[in-house]
């Protein structure tokens, strides 16, 4: 899950697996696989940022899985 920003500064956590499109025009819009859609303070660049970032995590913890059971990592801002 990425951390985003709504318009009215509500924090939203969205899986960027089910993201089809972002959009900005001006405001950032993602519409997600299922039709909802969302309006989010953060542009396009920094949101592909945090989705690159989310998948090196997965990654990661992919390659040592025991890790994910025995010490979780910090929590980032993401």
């Amino acid at each position: 899950m990425i951390k985003l920003t709504r318009l009215n500064n509500k924090i939203i956590f969205l899986n960027p697996d089910l993201m089809k499109s972002i959009e900005e025009t001006p405001d950032t819009i993602i519409s997600l696989i299922n039709g909802d859609q969302y309006l989010v303070r953060e542009k396009i660049s920094e949101i592909i940022r945090k989705i690159i970032e989310f998948r090196v995590t997965i990654l990661k913890c992919s390659e040592n899985p025991e890790g994910l059971l025995t010490s979780a990592p910090p929590a980032k801002d993401q």
